[in-house]
């Protein structure tokens, strides 16, 4: 398969360090010194659907493809609309695709990379020939606005590509995925507990985001560099070989410790999370689609995407663009 399209979106509203410092006890040099963090696009009114039915009309848009050629549209995302229909469903109605089958993959800060990689097995089958990955976020709505500890850390936005089938060479190399479900409880949101008696005197019981920031730092710094290096490896290349290394938006801290562990020149790993913040699943691609949309990405390039976050998950993809 091939990268036919790619395409990103963000809300207008921009929610600066000082903005969330009348908000609650922080600042700028607090927030920036610590993540790289300048600002963050905030969504007033549009939910994650929305934003990504946004991207999967550029999508269409830029590609000349028409809604009801898409076979399958995949929607990553820890922020949807509602536990169901799926996200990626609503985002089907909204651009009328009306051949496509879709659902979520919900793989956190990895799900883009869960989601392409769930794409490429599926396009291997006859009936999927056209496919929407989008990763999507409106992570605003899950946070506690009183919480220095995490509400300085997200913002909302998604981006995505079209997927086609080639007779020609793939794109896509290899991948590796990894899932570390004995921390799982390292960053969680949005639970909803099991009654503790019937009947209860509440609804439900539902939790703001959640992290231990220590403990991911330490995950993130160790096991991505490993999924990386087993990908390249798995792919025949070499780390010197790859021209990106695109990953997920979490922490300037985080890039520029695995870039000293692997040993490879930090212009390689560029960045835009003092525009963005940590956009979840939507980090990779929307990064992804700025660099292309700059010119830096050019045809024949290796480029490394990975993600990692929430399950605790890792998910690395190569390509050659």
């Amino acid at each position: 398969m091939k990268i036919a399209a790619s395409a990103h979106y963000v809300p207008s509203k921009k929610v600066t360090n000082d903005d969330l410092s009348q908000l609650m006890d922080t600042s700028d040099e607090w927030i920036s010194s610590r993540t790289g963090i300048q600002q963050r696009h905030v969504s007033c009114g549009e939910n994650t659907a929305d934003l990504c039915a946004k991207v999967a009309k550029k999508l269409l848009q830029k590609s000349g493809t028409a809604a009801e050629k898409i076979d399958l549209i995949i929607v990553a995302t820890m922020s949807p609309d509602c536990y169901t229909p799926a996200t990626a469903a609503i985002v089907q109605g909204k651009i009328q695709a009306v051949n496509a089958a879709a659902f979520d993959v919900s793989a956190a800060c990895s799900g883009f990379i869960y989601a392409l990689t769930t794409a490429k097995a599926m396009m291997k089958l006859p009936h999927y020939q056209h496919v929407l990955v989008i990763g999507g976020e409106v992570l605003s709505k899950v946070l506690d606005w009183t919480d220095r500890t995490t509400a300085v850390l997200f913002g909302d936005g998604a981006a995505g590509v079209l997927l086609e089938t080639t007779t020609s060479d793939s794109s896509f190399l290899s991948e590796d995925l990894k899932t570390y479900g004995n921390l799982a409880d390292r960053l969680q949101a949005g639970l909803t507990e099991p009654l503790s008696k019937f009947p209860a005197n509440s609804s439900h019981h539902f939790a703001a985001f959640k992290m231990n920031g220590r403990d991911v730092y330490t995950f993130a710094t160790h096991k991505v560099p490993l999924s990386i290096e087993t990908a390249v490896t798995e792919s025949g290349l070499k780390l010197e070989q790859v021209d990106w290394f695109i990953l997920h938006q979490a922490n300037s801290r985080i890039i520029t410790q695995i870039a000293k562990r692997m040993k490879q020149p930090l212009e390689k790993f560029p960045m835009n999370i003092a525009e963005y913040g940590n956009t979840s699943g939507a980090s990779v691609p929307l990064l992804f689609d700025e660099m292309i949309e700059a010119g830096k990405i050019k045809t024949g390039q290796i480029i490394v995407l990975s993600g990692f976050g929430g399950g605790l998950t890792v998910g690395t993809q190569i390509i050659k663009y």
